[in-house]
């Protein structure tokens, strides 16, 4: 199943950019003759060598389900997958391990590297870091939170003086639902897991291009900030249903994904210069380390001692730069805030 991520870098606010690969249904792995009689042996015994699963129904032609107090508890059948995903994991461990003995390179299976599970999780390395970056996420956001509701004045009208408050708040929520459904992606990719994933980061995309145009042409008129995001909106929909509803198009996918990342970068870069702004190096510098984190999906090496990828390494990255740009956020707040007030004064 091809398997291009489009989360670029989502941009100077590392919008979680969060990564979307693509793969393609044909890979040198599962097009060997060896790999591919492993697994149609496999899916008709139950077993890869000495190691059989019972999930797969036969076991040497036998047929092992039993009633249900037989089974394994719950907390031991979670971290199982079905019998053709097993089958093509073990058969992929076994035929790489073949080829490694003959010196021969990894090579991708069904469009993936052959990644190494633990405890069930597909890719245990970039779960653990989309879960630090959803906390990271959290961290910022509440922080963010704080500092405009208790921190700073408010308003005689009791709001804060900050005008981009509940956009920021919107933010926070996409960006922590984009990495939660990483993580899940991550752990356990089917169908139903990657349309969330996929979905979940073209909303954030989308999102943050409407937060970055606000920003950056200062608007604060609602009827205005109505006409700019409604297109954009209606946009990013579209392309969302199209890709859960009629086909799951992942070279379109790329390219939509990465025509809003440029503009963002665009947006931000510019602004950051001209705007003169006191945080701006913070800004900067998210825009600048995002874009050369992106090299890392471009490089797609495979995974180091079976867990590390490039694209584990670009989710590295896009930790430091998520609290920066957090940072970068609470001093805007504070900078909007007294320089409004001082033109009240």
């Amino acid at each position: 199943m091809p398997r291009v991520r489009c989360r670029f870098l989502l941009f100077s606010f590392f919008f979680a950019l969060s990564s979307i690969l693509g793969v393609s249904n044909a890979s040198a792995g599962d097009a060997d003759p060896v790999y591919r009689a492993c697994v149609e042996q496999c899916e008709k015994t139950g077993c890869v060598g000495d190691k059989c699963f019972q999930h797969c129904n036969f076991s040497d032609g036998n047929l092992i389900d039993g009633p249900w107090y037989l089974q394994e508890p719950l907390y031991v059948r979670w971290k199982r997958w079905d019998c053709q995903s097993d089958c093509r994991y073990h058969c992929m461990l076994a035929r790489e391990q073949e080829r490694k003995e003959l010196g021969f390179k990894p090579a991708k299976y069904h469009g993936k590297w052959p990644f190494r599970r633990v405890y069930g999780i597909q890719e245990p390395v970039s779960v653990a870091l989309s879960v630090l970056n959803l906390g990271i996420q959290f961290h910022g956001w509440v922080s963010f939170f704080i500092l405009v509701n208790y921190k700073l004045p408010f308003r005689p009208n009791k709001t804060p003086y900050y005008e981009y408050t509940g956009l920021w708040h919107i933010y926070a929520m996409l960006a922590m639902n984009a990495w939660f459904w990483s993580a899940v992606f991550h752990s356990r990719d089917v169908d139903l897991t990657e349309k969330l994933d996929y979905s979940s980061a073209v909303a954030l995309i989308g999102y943050s291009l409407i937060l970055a145009i606000f920003r950056a042409f200062s608007v604060r008129v609602e009827a205005a900030r109505v006409i700019i995001a409604a297109p954009i909106l209606a946009f990013v929909m579209t392309h969302i249903l199209y890709l859960n509803l009629y086909e799951l198009h992942y070279g379109l996918n790329v390219k939509v994904c990465a025509a809003m990342v440029i503009a963002q970068l665009v947006l931000w870069g510019v602004w950051a210069v001209v705007s003169r702004h006191p945080a701006r190096w913070k800004l900067l510098t998210v825009v600048v380390g995002g874009s050369l984190g992106m090299l890392l999906e471009i490089l797609d090496f495979p995974p180091l001692w079976g867990f590390v990828d490039a694209h584990a390494l670009w989710h590295a990255t896009t930790i430091p730069l998520t609290y920066l740009l957090w940072s970068f956020v609470r001093d805007d707040s504070e900078f909007r805030t007294s320089t409004l007030m001082k033109k009240k004064n």
